[in-house]
């Protein structure tokens, strides 16, 4: 039976004391949610903080981002190495903010997707189509392409180490509202396609979160469709309470 996970994306939000308020708050109100798995992925200068803080909880934690190469003269940039050794096992790549604004291609994530499997991480991949490609009906077509440019060289073992993370990034931000028929649609559209590539089991088996604006009015709704497995958590992941609220939808 495949996880249920609640992941939520701090961004580039709260310094070392705030992000320290917020957990301490999250280890109250999630200490009895048992329904699904969580994982919070704060920034780079708290992520040590935060392994620290939630040791003995039932919060993981991850990285936003990483770098594809080992080390080097890459001035900002963080390694996989880095991670692992403050005990961060997850990160997130192909997030639809560092498709957009750093210019992250399929092929670069490929890379980084390479990179993390190889250090034993496991990888929340992002993708998701833009408001131009669902009016155009291209939709389909740019998830897919997305789908196996970034992923679909990987062994059909480490599969097991993969969450997807589904962004309609034309319903974030935009006025624009998907409906969880349409999130459900897409689910089970990419679990399609990864059975035509791989296997029915691993179709099953692998996680399926959605990223379009996750609130707790509407988590429940959305998270009762039978191939969305949780959500990537933007805005209401800053909110302990609202968090807890999604979390405990299930």
């Amino acid at each position: 039976m495949r996880k249920k996970i609640v992941a939520g994306n701090w961004k580039m939000n709260k310094n070392l004391a705030d992000a320290g308020t917020l957990l301490s708050d999250l280890k109250s109100k999630l200490g009895q949610v048992s329904g699904a798995e969580v994982i919070v992925a704060p920034t780079f200068t708290n992520l040590q903080s935060t392994v620290e803080a939630l040791k003995g909880s039932n919060i993981q934690v991850s990285a936003q981002n990483m770098h594809q190469a080992e080390n080097g003269a890459f001035t900002g940039e963080i390694s996989a190495d880095m991670l692992t050794s403050v005990g961060v096992q997850t990160v997130i790549l192909g997030h639809s903010e560092r498709r957009a604004y750093f210019g992250e291609t399929d092929a670069l994530l490929a890379e980084k997707v390479n990179t993390a499997l190889a250090h034993g991480m496991k990888v929340i991949f992002c993708f998701g189509e833009e408001l131009e490609d669902r009016k155009s009906e291209n939709h389909f077509k740019v998830v897919e392409g997305q789908l196996k440019n970034g992923l679909f060289h990987i062994e059909a073992s480490a599969w097991k180490n993969i969450v997807l993370a589904y962004e309609p990034v034309w319903a974030i931000g935009t006025g624009e509202t998907a409906s969880p028929e349409q999130a459900q649609e897409m689910h089970a559209f990419i679990r399609k396609t990864i059975e035509q590539s791989y296997t029915a089991a691993i179709a099953e088996e692998v996680s399926i979160l959605y990223g379009g604006s996750v609130k707790p009015a509407n988590a429940a709704e959305i998270f009762a469709k039978a191939d969305v497995d949780g959500g990537l958590i933007g805005g209401a992941a800053l909110d302990a309470e609202g968090f807890a609220a999604i979390a405990g939808s299930f």
